[in-house]
This record gives structure tokens, C-alpha cells and sequence, in this order.
């Protein structure tokens, strides 16, 4: 088996994983704003744990986005800074597939539309099934406005991830859809309580790396969706 470290920074949750021997460790903080700090202690402090060096691993994984533009950008330079000091290949994983995968094994549900919230009102998302309990993507991830959210089709799906507090402002038909078997209460994480975790993104990086997917450090890029970001100025930051 693989021994991989995942990392994610693109919420306000930072978190580390180490997959070894079958088994996967990890260290996860919601810490808005410290990531910086925490991500590099929190790394050694995981493979000191495991009595490892960054080059006794076989990858790194990291959550490549979508979500917080700079919370993505530290995920991904520290895993390529890494990477090159060890001349390991990376694992850039889909941070609406993780989220996906993580409401999945929890409720067993086949069928996943995650969001996460894209700021400025609009939300990233993707749709999944499940197929031998890993996350296939249907179409593609998009950031859009709410209303623009749509179901590849008229069948029931759950809904998870932080994007869903704009629930309200979403089409009919997602409203209809995006429910509970029983019909009675919405299936949505609203409340922003399911995060990409880096526990799920070694779970799907483990799969990428069997499949030899695993890239060079320079082709091993963050996604961010947004093609043009308005930032605020930095006196109103």
C-alpha cells in the first residue's frame, strides 16, 4: 500500500492525512486565517508520529480546489515545495469530489450534488455517482449563481457542502430534488459542517495513484474556477 500525505487548506478548516499500511491518521483544525502558521507543524508533527521522513512517502496529495483562493494556493505550494525537496509526484484532488465522498460514507447515498460557497453569491459545485463507493463526476465543476445550479436528472439527490445556505435562492426543480427519501425534510448541509478533509482527499488519492495518475510537482495546479476574481480592496480586507 501507497504511504501518501494529504493536505487541505481551501476552507476555513486545515487538515493533514497520512496513509500507511492500510491505515489513515489524521490531524484536522478549523483555524480561519492560520493556516500558514499550522499547516508546515502540523505536517512534521504527522510524519514524526509515523517515524517518517517526506522522502520515505510514495506521493503527496493535496486539495487542489475549488475554494478559498488563498487557502488553495498554501496547499499547493507546500505540497510542491515538498514535493521537489523529494523528488515525489503529487495527487491534486477535487476538493467538491472529497466532500462528496465524505457525505457518502456516512449515509450511503449514490447520488451527491456538493457546493460550496464561491462568495460574491455565487457557489461552486459539481454533481457524483457512485460507483463501487467512489465519486464520478457528471459533467463538470462549475461556479455559477445559484439559480443557474441544476440536477442531471429528475431523480433525488443530496446535497452537501457550504453553497447550500443559498438553497433559497436555487430553481425549483433543485428544490424539489435535492431532498430526503421520505420527502419531508431537505438532505442539504447547510450549515457548513461537512469540509474536504484530507482524510477523504488520501482516500481518492490512494485510488489516482494505483491508476498512475499522480503528476510532476510543476504540472500540479490548484483550480480555482473563477477565471475573474474581483478582490476587495486591501483597506477593505
Amino acid at each position: 500500500m501507497p504511504k501518501i500525505l494529504a493536505l487541505d487548506t481551501s476552507t476555513d478548516a486545515c487538515s493533514v492525512a497520512l496513509h500507511v499500511a492500510g491505515d489513515i491518521r489524521e490531524d484536522f483544525r478549523v483555524i480561519p486565517r492560520q493556516h500558514t502558521k499550522q499547516l508546515l507543524p502540523m505536517i512534521q508533527s504527522m510524519l514524526d508520529g509515523a517515524g517518517l521522513k517526506v522522502k520515505d512517502l510514495d506521493a503527496i496529495a493535496f486539495g487542489r480546489g475549488p475554494g478559498s483562493f488563498a487557502g488553495i494556493r498554501i496547499a499547493t505550494g507546500v505540497a510542491q515545495g515538498l514535493a521537489f525537496s523529494a523528488e515525489l509526484n503529487l495527487l491534486p484532488i477535487s476538493t467538491l469530489a472529497a466532500i462528496a465522498l465524505a457525505h457518502h460514507l456516512k449515509t450511503g447515498d449514490q447520488q451527491v450534488i456538493a457546493a460550496l460557497d464561491a462568495r460574491m453569491d455565487e457557489v461552486y459545485w459539481a454533481t457524483y455517482k457512485f460507483e463501487n463507493g467512489l465519486p464520478i463526476l457528471i459533467g463538470e465543476e462549475r461556479v455559477d449563481a445559484p439559480a443557474n445550479v441544476c440536477l442531471p436528472d429528475a431523480s433525488e439527490w443530496a446535497g452537501v457542502g457550504s453553497g447550500w445556505r443559498y438553497l433559497q435562492g436555487m430553481s425549483d426543480q433543485v428544490k424539489q430534488l435535492v431532498t430526503t427519501l421520505e420527502g419531508d425534510s431537505q438532505d442539504v448541509d447547510a450549515e457548513n459542517t461537512t469540509y474536504p478533509t484530507a482524510a477523504h482527499i488520501a482516500r481518492l488519492a490512494i485510488q489516482d495513484y494505483q491508476e498512475g495518475k499522480s503528476v510532476s510537482p510543476e504540472l500540479a495546479l490548484p483550480v480555482y474556477l473563477r477565471d475573474n476574481v474581483a478582490w476587495k480592496k486591501k483597506d477593505q480586507q
